[in-house]
């Protein structure tokens, strides 16, 4: 049986599904509803009465259509669509006393408030408010919370539409926030007065209809109109979040989410957020050389002379770090080993199968989540590598899916089985009984802590092995953002990391998490002074990822366009131009002069990295994993807001960092 059914909105008929409400039928119409409350992402509270329209036939008086069903609505006398009406008189002046009521206790604050030209309830009462009020008593006020050094709060203009509640209990799993009083006495607050503890707080600035919740770094900083929007990709984890980077000037004032259902629905973390500080400080702006034990700052044609000339009849080796471009890792290949080099991206170790697609990328897409019935996740803490991706594992649980986890037991805002902490947990598991899955959708999600010891070969094996069991997909989660792009073009050296520091020099590409030994040396090409400057004898400055349009391939194989939103600071040069240039200085140019003409090579040489915004179908070839060790599982991170020179640069990381400290050491009393 079907469940369409046929509405008549605004004289409009359309045919939608039964479950659906009428604000989403009126949606699908093409008909704007007002609200404040609703959230297509969060439960439905019926508590802002914005909503409210007119169904004919129904009670005298309007409905929140928020709240009702389609499949709620009666027929007409003689069978006909049920009719609503979203702006009949009726409608008019409910939504013009709604507005004048929520105006009642709201500050005079526009002028100085900094959600200022984009305020939902400014656009609203401009289109549906009235241009008077007839309350005359004094105002309420409410005292501000404080919620952390994130998150600004103004509760005198709170409108109590519970948005922040409800995405903080419901998506980020944190119980600190909450309603208290009735009445006139009603206020959103935080349990016993605490800060918020989620890497996923700063979306409720995004989620707030006014002015009550704003971002407290980017406060009075820039209005809306005088920023510079740039639509691009986050690359602080590998998920690959849709983002929008709004600059003034030179610099970069803040960084919001972009819709992208299959990615990161509209969610990002903290990190990703707010990060944006750590791209002005300890850069890189100008080349160095390292004259008598000392970095002395020389021109580029010095510096390129001074590359070549270390790397001229020496054993090759080159690095690719987190954050590179697959243009950077592409370019950097062709160099290295034109010199007769090798190159590795895997820099943390990772045992991923070279040319294995489906084996280092995962047979599964990220929203194959939303359908699991079971989902089982091996040497990895989601909370901390992918808090995002973590979001939807908890909704995927809230909704009836099983979750297990083989691995160190940690919070992760939901209820799990744990399994085990060491291989032989993971062993076990092979030989399961997965009978109750047969024709249900389950994954098995791999993280980079189980696969980074000798036996990383063969937890993979043993993860496969668990996939061909039970007939689930495998997603592989990543830590780097530029580590599956760097793959698909094969930056791999033969015998891993030892390779490369075994050469005699050393290109190395942002990788700021490896240690150098003493003896090589090595030529830095980054944009933060971290560790991989402190060590190198030349260091040539090259752009962050906002500063230079880049292709990244996120943790599920989804190739995405990173677009360029300003400019790098001083001296400093896209990377794909400094290592074109330094080919050019060696004598051996490689074969373009512009980006295009580089994407054209990379795009021949592998076309999956043309198939942008797209999960091409990975097919996994059989591995020879070895023997299984011993010992117990870690995770890839070890301290979620200082992963990379980015993040190490940024002042409120640092605060961030501390923070979370504290709360784990934090000293109980004796009772």
């Amino acid at each position: 049986m079907s469940n369409l059914k046929k509405i008549v909105i605004d004289g409009q008929e359309v045919e939608v599904d039964g479950a659906m409400t009428l604000i989403q039928a009126a949606e699908v119409a093409g008909v704007e509803i007002p609200r404040f409350c609703y959230h297509e992402r969060l439960s439905i509270a019926g508590n802002c009465r914005m909503c409210l329209v007119e169904v004919v036939g129904g009670p005298p008086k309007p409905a929140a259509s928020c709240a009702m069903q389609v499949r709620d609505l009666r027929p007409g006398p003689n069978g006909e669509p049920p009719v609503v009406k979203t702006n009949s008189p009726m409608v008019k002046k409910a939504r013009e006393g709604v507005m004048e009521f929520l105006l009642i206790n709201h500050p005079l604050d526009c002028p100085i408030c900094d959600q200022g030209g984009e305020c939902d309830l400014q656009d609203q009462a401009m289109a549906y408010g009235v241009d008077f009020s007839r309350y005359r008593e004094p105002k309420r006020a409410a005292d501000d919370l404080d919620l952390g050094p994130l998150v600004e709060t103004h509760m005198t203009r709170c409108i109590s539409c519970t948005r922040c509640v409800r995405f903080t209990t419901e998506v980020a799993g944190i119980t600190q926030m909450g309603q208290t009083g009735r009445g006139e006495d009603s206020e959103i607050t935080s349990y016993l007065g605490q800060t918020l503890s989620s890497n996923l707080q700063g979306n409720i600035i995004d989620l707030c209809p006014v002015g009550a919740l704003t971002s407290k770094p980017y406060a009075f900083t820039a209005r809306p109109w005088e920023l510079t929007k740039t639509e691009t990709i986050d690359v602080m984890d590998a998920l690959g979040s849709n983002i929008r980077v709004d600059t003034k000037g030179r610099e970069v004032m803040r960084i919001l989410p972009r819709n992208h259902d299959g990615v990161n629905e509209e969610w990002i973390s903290d990190k990703t957020r707010f990060v944006w500080d750590g791209l002005r400080r300890q850069r890189l702006d100008r080349p160095y050389v390292r004259v008598e034990g000392k970095l002395r700052p020389v021109s580029w044609s010095d510096a390129l002379a001074a590359s070549a000339a270390a790397i001229k009849g020496k054993r090759v080796g080159g690095l690719v770090g987190d954050l590179v471009s697959v243009e950077g890792a592409f370019s950097l290949k062709r160099l290295v080993e034109g010199a007769g080099g090798v190159v590795e991206c895997r820099v943390d170790g990772a045992a991923l199968p070279p040319g294995n697609r489906g084996a280092y990328a995962g047979t599964a897409a990220i929203e194959d989540i939303d359908t699991a019935a079971a989902i089982l996740l091996v040497g990895t803490n989601p909370r901390d590598e992918a808090p995002v991706l973590n979001a939807r594992l908890r909704r995927a649980w809230s909704r009836g899916a099983s979750i297990g986890v083989v691995g160190p037991a940690v919070d992760l805002t939901y209820e799990y089985r744990h399994f085990g902490t060491d291989r032989a947990a993971l062993s076990a598991l092979v030989q399961h009984d997965y009978s109750d899955l047969q024709g249900k959708s389950s994954l098995v999600i791999l993280g980079q802590g189980a696969i980074r010891g000798a036996d990383g070969a063969a937890v993979l094996a043993q993860a496969v092995a668990i996939c061909a069991a039970s007939g689930a997909k495998l997603l592989v989660l990543h830590t780097a953002a530029s580590r599956v792009g760097a793959m698909d073009v094969g930056v791999v050296a033969p015998g891993g990391l030892a390779d490369v520091l075994g050469s005699e020099v050393i290109v190395n590409l942002g990788a700021d998490e490896v240690e150098v030994p003493a003896g090589p040396t090595v030529i830095y090409i980054g944009h933060h002074g971290d560790r991989g400057a402190h060590r190198a004898e030349i260091i040539l400055p090259s752009a962050a990822w906002v500063e230079e349009n880049g292709v990244f391939v996120n943790t599920e194989g989804r190739p995405q366009l990173a677009l360029r939103a300003g400019f790098p600071p001083g001296e400093a040069k896209e990377t794909w131009a400094i290592l074109r240039a330094l080919s050019g200085e060696m004598g051996a140019a490689l074969p373009w002069d512009s980006l295009a003409a580089l994407r054209q090579a990379l795009v021949k040489a592998h076309p999956v990295l043309g198939r942008i915004d797209q999960v091409a179908e990975k097919v996994m070839a059989p591995l020879d994993g070895g023997a299984l060790g011993s010992g117990d599982f870690g995770t890839a991170i070890a301290d979620f807001y200082l992963t990379n020179p980015v993040a190490r640069a940024s002042a409120l990381m640092a605060d961030l960092s501390r923070r979370a400290a504290g709360r784990v050491a934090q000293p109980l009393a004796a009772e």
